[in-house]
């Protein structure tokens, strides 16, 4: 099911619009949708990842458990040369 939106979009805005439509011979309403999508599922991953975040940092003041700085920085290290192992627990 489909719902229809409005959104008022100052004149240069509009314009840009227009344009990329033409160039990429597509509706702007296609480009519409698409930015939406692609805006929601970066702001989707931000929440998520904030969400995340808090349950880690929740979760290590109940226990104080922690990764040591010397294991998180020799696994960054491997990294950056390309070795790709499992976080350190």
């Amino acid at each position: 099911m489909t719902q229809t939106k409005s959104v008022k979009l100052d004149d240069t805005t509009h314009k840009r619009l227009a344009d990329l439509a033409r160039v990429r011979d597509r509706s702007p309403h296609w480009l519409m949708c698409k930015a939406i999508e692609k805006f929601l599922d970066s702001e989707e991953n931000y929440e998520r990842e904030k969400r995340e975040d808090l349950e880690r940092w929740e979760r290590y003041q109940l226990t104080g458990e922690a990764i040591p700085h010397e294991k998180a920085a020799a696994w960054i290290e491997n990294l950056a040369k390309g070795e790709v192992t499992s976080c350190p627990k």
